[in-house]
């Protein structure tokens, strides 16, 4: 592989997998992350991998950044919106700053994004927009999660109507909808994914469905793709284990 890709969210988790090995794929990773301290230091140090830390909810910056990547004459071959927020809870516990914010983080920027590297991607008739959303974008109901899984319903369809709209010109786009997945997603709920084997996802599994994606012959693109483990089962922590608020962000 030897693409140039634009990665929100590669500071941690699913994110920072995907930039590992994308990286070890031969690709050169644009990295977004609102901090690389505890970013691994192979991703970090890899002569591959650019990172630029802004928050993507700043638009000044984050347009910025880009204007800045355009005057340098970087042309980017693949996009992927990783970055990611949510929050747990009845939904009448939520407060407005927390449904803005995944609203923002989760649908608003990748939209955003994707419209600014589209006009690039029809104008060169090729290029892949690839969105991280998440099996609730499927599920018929997602309790304790509403406003979460309204954002990731969301952003399939944003997905599924880009490719319509863009699949003449050459363009791939691919929403990846991976099950529970072993991150800090769920630090501060009542809840996480369990570690038995075969019943949750970890990052690298995600990582891995990205790279075959991007593998597909000339002419081929993969839409949508479900991430399950095997087995389903989540872990109930014990109530030590969780903060006074049931509810959690990721970055």
């Amino acid at each position: 592989m030897r693409e140039t890709v634009f990665l929100t969210g590669a500071s941690s988790g699913i994110g920072e997998a995907i930039a590992e090995a994308l990286l070890a794929d031969g690709a050169a990773v644009y990295g977004i992350g609102r901090d690389f301290e505890k970013t691994d230091p192979k991703v970090t140090s890899h002569p591959s991998f650019h990172a630029i830390a802004l928050d993507l909810r700043d638009r000044g910056a984050l347009e910025e950044a880009l204007s800045r990547l355009t005057k340098e004459g970087v042309f980017f071959d693949v996009l992927v919106n990783c970055a990611g927020s949510a929050y747990y809870g009845v939904h009448e516990q939520l407060s407005p700053r927390m449904v803005e914010e995944m609203v923002q983080t989760d649908l608003a920027v990748p939209m955003i994004l994707s419209g600014h590297f589209l006009r690039a991607f029809k104008k060169e008739k090729r290029g892949t927009i690839l969105n991280i959303a998440s099996v609730t974008a499927i599920a018929s109901e997602n309790p304790h999660g509403a406003a979460y899984g309204a954002c990731k319903a969301g952003l399939l369809s944003f997905s599924r109507s880009i490719f319509a709209e863009a699949r003449k010109y050459g363009v791939k786009v691919t929403c990846l909808l991976p099950d529970m997945t072993r991150t800090n997603l769920y630090r501060n709920a009542d809840f996480e994914a369990s570690n038995d084997a075969g019943c949750s996802l970890v990052p690298e599994d995600v990582a891995e469905a990205v790279l075959s994606v991007l593998r597909a012959p000339e002419g081929v693109c993969v839409p949508e793709l479900v991430l399950t483990p095997q087995y389903h089962r989540i872990a109930k922590k014990r109530e030590q284990e969780t903060g006074p608020s049931k509810v959690t962000v990721l970055k």
